[in-house]
This record gives structure tokens, C-alpha cells and sequence, in this order.
């Protein structure tokens, strides 16, 4: 019996890894996303002043945007001590962090209450969204990866996004009953019940992950560095080209949050479109790509991460604009079957593949702060996006044209860091991150010829 449990537990782990990242992930992007929601129904009535609509639409989606200039600082922060102390921990405080903040956006007073400090206040409840996002996707992504067994890395890694995916249908699914109230009790209290709910979600995922175990690796890799080194300063240094490579495309994402938050309010303010629509119609399009995720890290696990990378990119792109073409139409299920392409089939390779392509560019000691680098600063453009498409939006049906450029053009420098990336799916865990090693082994060879004695002469 002794001699079975290690390999039982050896065994579950990746499952217990998996789904601890897919709950956690639920969580912080549950909240991060009805920020998003509610920046587009509700936040540029409440917490701006009167006036000006599509000054407060931007205002409203600019806040949304502030959370991408912290994630790369609690990227940095929260990577460092992932990289030193261990990956479960850091998860933990990352959660408490988010589920706080979404909290105290639920309970804050409005402009029309307290005027500009209700602003400010919400700008900082979103900020600390932001540092606890900013650290979620390195962390979970690194634990899942060095639980996972050799050519499974693709499918359990998978699931980080898979519970980005059910955050986002839940973050959506929330606020389609609140749609539904009255005008009046939708902007007091109404909007405020998704951000209530949050605690759930976190007392669950909390707990999962308090029952999960540091990772093997990490163990034997970093606990047994002798380095003071800060994590950021050896990725800079020996993977500066891969945190920049992550930065190119991640900068892709920007192709989602002009989907799904710009697309929404132009769907509801230039479509004509009812607002459950359009959340509904994204609601089922992302619970499908739920299933389409792991299927697509399964399918990277055979043939590689790149080839996938590549055609969810150039997918995308074309399906961006026929989705703003099927708005144009004012049929539903146009729209429905356009964002299906886009979300479900196209993206979906796209999400099911970079958590495990990213951590895969590096290596175990400096894995959670330089995947969390380049990610987090690449998606500063795409929490910008839905601000940067209303700068763009121009008058007319084409309007949206500029828009969808706006993205092909962040799609294409993605492309070009997949092209010049490796190939990850089938080099051993403890191989990864190869520059890093070439460079510890030029230097302990470096070392070795220095203090080597030298031959007496005759």
C-alpha cells in the first residue's frame, strides 16, 4: 500500500493542478471580466459626471484599461516571490486579492454620491484588480506545466484558460438577469450583485488550492539555487528575447477585449442591438470554447505549439471583421455564427495554447517572473484596446474598419514572435528554457578552467 500511494499521487496531481488553476482562474477572471460588463452598460452613467456620452464610455472603458498597467507590476512582484518562495502560496494571496477588491467595487458609492471620489475610488479597486490578474496567469500556468507529465503538458496547462473561458461565461451570464430589471434598479443595486457574488467563487478556489502540493520540480530546480539574483534581472539577462517574444503576442489579446467589450457597447449603441443579445450570443460562444480549449492543447501536445499559434492568429484576424460585418446586418444569428468562428473555433488556439508555450520558454528558476513580464506588459494594449477602438471608431456603417485594422496590425507582430520562437512541445521539462542553461553551464565551464591546477614544468 506504501509503496502505491506516491504513484497515486503522482498520478492525481496533474488533475489536482489542473483543476486548481481552472477554479482559481474562474475566479480572477469572473471579476475581471464583469468589470468589463459593467464598463460598458453601466459604470459611464454612475460613476461619471453627466453630460457628454461618449466622453464617459471612454472614461468608463480607460478604467478598464488602468488594470493592465498594474498587472505587469504585480507580474513582477508576485513572480519574484513565486520564482524564490514557491508557486501554491503566491496563487493564494493572488485570489485574496482579487476577491477583495471585486468586493469593494460591489459596495462603493456612485459620482452622484460622493462626485470625483467615487471615480478614484473605483480606479483603485480596479488597480488591485489588475496586480492580482497580472500575477494569476504566470503562476497558474508555471504550477499546472511542472505538475504535468511529458507529452501532457499541452492539455493540463490548457485548463488555465479553460477557467478564463468560465469566468467570462459566468462574468456574462450574471448580468443577463440584471439587464433585465428596471432602468432604476439596475444603476442602484442591480449591478452590484456580480461583484457580491464573487466571494463564492473565492472561498471554493481558495480551499482547492490549499489541498494542492509545491511542484517536483520547483523543488529540485530553485530550492537548490545558490543565486541571489533576482528572477527579473536573469530573465532580462539570459531570456531577454523570449520575455520579448511573449510581450509580441500577447499583444494579440487585444483581439478579444475589442470583441467583447468594444464590440458590446457597439453592438448595443451603433447595431441596435438588445444588450442580453449580444451577452447571451458571447455567453455560448465562450462556453464552447471551453471544450474547444483542451482539445486544441491536446492537438499542440502532437503536433506543437506553433502551428496551432499560427492559424488561431490568422483565424482571427479575418473572423474580426466578419463579425463587425454581421453587426452591420442586424441579424442575430449572423452575429451569433460570426462570433462562434471567431471565439469558439478561431481563438480558442490561440488560448488553449500559450499557457503552456509561454512557460515553456523558460526555464524553472526564472519561469513565473519572465512569463509574467512579457504577458502582462504585452497586455497593457490589450486593456487598452476597447478605449484605443473608440478613439478609432469613425461615422458611417464602415466605421468599425479602422478598428479591425487597429488589430490586425497587433496580430501581425504576434505572428512574427511565433515564427521566430521554438518549437517547446517536445523538449523535457528540465531542457526548457535552454538559453538559460547553455549560460550556467558556459559558466561553470568558465570556472572550472580558471581554478583548474595548473601542470608543473619539468
Amino acid at each position: 500500500m506504501s509503496a502505491s500511494t506516491p504513484q497515486l499521487e503522482q498520478r492525481q496531481s496533474p488533475k489536482k493542478a489542473a483543476l486548481a488553476s481552472f477554479l482559481g482562474s474562474t475566479l480572477e477572471y469572473y471579476d475581471f471580466f464583469i468589470y468589463g460588463t459593467a464598463a460598458a452598460l453601466v459604470f459611464p452613467q454612475l460613476f461619471f459626471p453627466e453630460g457628454n456620452q461618449l466622453v464617459a464610455t471612454i472614461g468608463a472603458f480607460a478604467t478598464f484599461g488602468v488594470a493592465y498597467i498594474a498587472r505587469p507590476l504585480g507580474g513582477l512582484v508576485m513572480g519574484h516571490f513565486g520564482d524564490r518562495l514557491g508557486r501554491k502560496n503566491v496563487l493564494l494571496l493572488t485570489l485574496m486579492i482579487m476577491g477583495l477588491a471585486s468586493l469593494g467595487i460591489g459596495l462603493l458609492p456612485t459620482y452622484g454620491q460622493i462626485g470625483l471620489w467615487a471615480t478614484v475610488l473605483l480606479v483603485i479597486g480596479r488597480l488591485a484588480q489588475g496586480f492580482s490578474a497580472g500575477a494569476e496567469s504566470a503562476g497558474a500556468s508555471s504550477l499546472t506545466l511542472e505538475h504535468s507529465p511529458e507529452g501532457r503538458r499541452g492539455f493540463f496547462t490548457s485548463f488555465v484558460m479553460t477557467g478564463y473561458a468560465s469566468g467570462m461565461v459566468l462574468s456574462t451570464l450574471v448580468f443577463i438577469p440584471v439587464t433585465m430589471l428596471p432602468e432604476e434598479h439596475m444603476m442602484t443595486w442591480g449591478w452590484r450583485v456580480p461583484f457580491w457574488l464573487s466571494v463564492l467563487v473565492l472561498a471554493l478556489a481558495f480551499w482547492v488550492r490549499t489541498k494542492l502540493d509545491e511542484t517536483p520540480v520547483f523543488e529540485d530546480d530553485v530550492k537548490k539555487e545558490k543565486t541571489q539574483d533576482a528572477p527579473a534581472r536573469l530573465a532580462i539577462k539570459y531570456q531577454g528575447l523570449d520575455v520579448f517574444r511573449v510581450l509580441l503576442m500577447s499583444i494579440f489579446s487585444v483581439m478579444q477585449t475589442i470583441l467583447t467589450v468594444f464590440g458590446l457597447s457597439y453592438a448595443t449603441d451603433q447595431g441596435g442591438f438588445e444588450r442580453a443579445e449580444i451577452l447571451g450570443v458571447n455567453a455560448v460562444a465562450i462556453g464552447l470554447s471551453m471544450l474547444a480549449m483542451p482539445a486544441c492543447g491536446m492537438l499542440a501536445d502532437k503536433i506543437g505549439r506553433k502551428p496551432l499559434m499560427l492559424s488561431a492568429m490568422i483565424g482571427s484576424a479575418v473572423s474580426l471583421f466578419l463579425y463587425f460585418m454581421a453587426l452591420g446586418t442586424g441579424n442575430i444569428w449572423l452575429v451569433f455564427m460570426a462570433t462562434v468562428l471567431f471565439m469558439t473555433i478561431c481563438y480558442s488556439g490561440f488560448n488553449g495554447v500559450w499557457p503552456s508555450f509561454f512557460a515553456e520558454l523558460f526555464a524553472t528558476p526564472l519561469r513565473y517572473t519572465g512569463m509574467a513580464m512579457g504577458n502582462q506588459l504585452g497586455l497593457v494594449v490589450a486593456g487598452f484596446g476597447p478605449m484605443i477602438g473608440g478613439l478609432l471608431l469613425a461615422e458611417g456603417a464602415y466605421g468599425w474598419v479602422p478598428v479591425a485594422i487597429f488589430g490586425t496590425v497587433c496580430t501581425v507582430l504576434a505572428i512574427v514572435a511565433v515564427l521566430s520562437a521554438r518549437e517547446t512541445a517536445f523538449t523535457p521539462i528540465k531542457d526548457l528554457g535552454e538559453p538559460y542553461w547553455r549560460a550556467q553551464r558556459d559558466q561553470v565551464s568558465s570556472v572550472t578552467i580558471v581554478t583548474s591546477p595548473t601542470t608543473p614544468v619539468a
